[in-house]
Parts: structure tokens; C-alpha cells; sequence
């Protein structure tokens, strides 16, 4: 069983960071799609980054602008976003999410994720 468990988030003023990380266990060894979203009170989960691990190509959404930043251990099985320059609008719960690996492809954006951690919370203060 694939299970993902977030932590780091926390709260901060405007224009702070934070780093969260989400550590994997589990058996998911081929290549797939995995990244970061979230989603605020009254809103759609949305995408903030994701990538396939096959060629690492990473998509960011149009509001990250930059600030953000994901990377991962292979060796620590963790996956990590850095936010910096946070803002009030970043406020969410942020979710890991991986994909099966049959369900993976180059196009992470639109792949149907079965993993999903629990959630961690961001509040940026203004």
C-alpha cells in the first residue's frame, strides 16, 4: 500500500517561506507522476506543481511565478516544496499526490491520481 505523509506546514506572514515535505512508502518503483496541490476553503483543488519522474519535466502553475520550487530524495523517499515570497492567497491545505504508474505519462496535469497524504496547512497572515 502507497501511503504519503506531508509535513511543514504552518503559518507565516506575507512574504515568508516555508518548506513542506512528503515522505512516500510503499511500493511505487516504476515511473510515474507526483507533485503538490491544494485547495483553500470554498475552492477546487488545484494543481500548484507536478512532474514525471520518467524525465523530471516539471510543471508549475501560472500563479507559483517563480516562488516555488519542488525537488525530491530518492534516497529519503521524500518529496519536497519550497515556497518562498508567500503570500495570503497561498493559504491552503497542500496535498502530495502520486500516480499509478500505468495512469502516468508526460502530462501530469491531466493524469488521474490515486495517492493522496493527508494534508497539511498554510496560512499566510498579511
Amino acid at each position: 500500500q502507497v501511503q504519503l505523509v506531508e509535513s511543514g506546514g504552518g503559518s507565516v506572514q506575507a512574504g515568508g517561506s516555508l518548506r513542506l515535505s512528503c515522505v512516500v512508502s510503499g511500493p511505487i518503483y516504476s515511473n510515474h507522476c507526483t507533485g503538490w496541490f491544494r485547495q483553500a476553503p470554498g475552492k477546487e483543488r488545484e494543481v500548484v506543481t507536478v512532474f514525471y519522474t520518467g524525465n523530471s519535466r516539471i510543471y508549475y502553475a501560472d500563479f507559483v511565478a517563480g516562488r516555488f520550487t519542488i525537488s525530491r530524495d530518492d534516497v529519503k523517499k521524500t518529496l519536497y516544496l519550497q515556497m518562498n515570497s508567500l503570500k495570503p492567497e497561498d493559504s491552503a491545505t497542500y496535498y502530495c499526490a502520486a500516480a499509478k504508474p500505468l495512469d502516468s505519462g508526460p502530462h501530469c496535469r491531466d493524469v488521474e491520481y490515486s495517492y493522496w497524504g493527508q494534508g497539511t496547512q498554510v496560512t499566510v497572515s498579511s
